[in-house]
């Protein structure tokens, strides 16, 4: 059976955050949509100004977790401040961890899981500015390139993504994990 993974961003996702695992997991012979919170084209942020735009393949109201086998979240700066505000988007995000399916998030995606209220008791990285934002939402912070704990895999930055986008699908493989909760 394919199995289908839901890409969450909006206008400001960092760019090689979701090119790069969009790629590998297309490699696998998994089918990538990228969900939105409107139609169209959301455009990207490439280190340290506007990158291209990507196609919307659809948008929140249209889906549900579960038509999806796995989530994955790209940071940026902008594109998780956003998200986070977005009581559809937390709920999409909340619905994978009641699932219990793999869900992955780089850089500063982790501020749209602070705020969906799944960090708690996790062990977990990210960028190292928003460290103590998942401390203080009761998460376990390491450095390290690439964590997983039960389905929830986490990387720090773009130099990362080698490590993540292979442990991304490792645990889409393996599929639902019943010790992955929020």
């Amino acid at each position: 059976m394919e199995k289908r993974i839901a890409i969450l961003a909006t206008h400001g996702f960092e760019e090689s955050e979701l090119a790069s695992p969009k790629e590998a997991m297309e490699k696998e012979g998994f089918k990538v949509e990228i969900v939105s919170l409107e139609k169209g084209k959301i455009k990207s942020w490439d280190k340290d100004n506007w990158g291209k735009e990507y196609n919307v393949d659809k948008t929140l109201d249209e889906v549900s977790a579960k038509d999806y086998n796995a989530l994955v979240l790209p940071g940026g700066v902008i594109n998780p401040d956003k998200l986070r505000r977005e009581e559809s988007a937390l709920i999409f995000v909340r619905d994978f961890f009641k699932q219990s399916k793999p869900v992955a998030a780089i850089c500063h995606a982790a501020w749209t899981l602070i705020s969906a209220d799944v960090v708690e008791g996790r062990t977990m990285t990210s960028f190292n500015s928003i460290k103590k934002d998942l401390e203080n939402a009761g998460a376990l912070w390491v450095d390290e390139e690439v964590v997983v704990d039960e389905a929830l895999v986490t990387s720090r930055n773009p130099d990362d993504l080698p490590a993540f986008n292979a442990k991304v699908i490792e645990e889409i493989k393996e599929g639902k994990h019943d010790l992955q909760h929020a």
